[in-house]
């Protein structure tokens, strides 16, 4: 629709109107979420020994996930990380699980926000965080002398996505315990959870 000076403008009905209201509740907590999770310590206690907390963490993803036979191991040096890493296999089960585990949630999420605003906050979250994580990582990497592009994108990326997982399960209202909010915490106390390799989830 435009006006006499064809100057072109958006017309909400009512039920839009009232839709985008009930949402905004939901993308302010997004906004939340983003702002405080770009004040933690990511990447600070990388190579550093599994202590109780992390471990708690480590098992409570695991079990969630459906993997109570694998264990958490402390992965000690950048080469190790980039070992574990290589080995990754993109087709394993743990990924298949987040997999199953991200459709539901955006599912569940649907039933409370609009494609178009699960799609804004999730957007928002990757542009507040992005580069940030590439800087953080970059800054861990550097004090070991360690200039692994390929690695450090690595790193970067799955902590976008593990905030990426864990603000949908927000939205989602999913219980404090989900995998996807046990798996940012590790992030959030300055570790990597690389992966599931066998029976040992790699934690640098």
């Amino acid at each position: 629709m435009q006006d006499d000076d064809d100057e072109p403008h958006i017309t909400l009905s009512d039920e839009d109107l009232d839709a985008l209201v009930e949402e905004i509740p939901l993308l302010r907590g997004v906004r939340l979420f983003a702002e405080e999770a770009a004040q933690l310590p990511w990447f600070t206690a990388l190579g550093e020994p599994l202590d109780r907390e992390v471990k708690r963490l480590a098992r409570d993803y695991l079990d969630a996930l459906g993997f109570p036979d694998v264990e958490p191991a402390r992965v000690a040096s950048w080469e190790d990380a980039a070992d574990a890493a290589a080995n990754m296999d993109f087709d394993t089960a743990q990924w298949e699980a987040e997999e199953q585990l991200r459709a539901g949630l955006a599912s569940d999420a649907l039933e409370y926000i609009s494609e178009e605003g699960l799609s804004i906050a999730l957007t928002h979250v990757a542009a507040i965080l992005g580069g940030l994580l590439g800087a953080s990582v970059r800054e861990a990497a550097a004090l070991a002398e360690i200039d692994d592009e390929a690695l450090l994108d690595a790193a970067a990326g799955a902590a976008v996505q593990a905030a990426h997982n864990a603000a949908l399960a927000l939205i989602a209202g999913a219980e404090e315990d989900h995998p996807f909010r046990t798996k940012f915490a590790l992030f959030a106390r300055g570790r990597w959870p690389i992966g599931v390799a066998g029976l040992t989830l790699n934690i640098f």
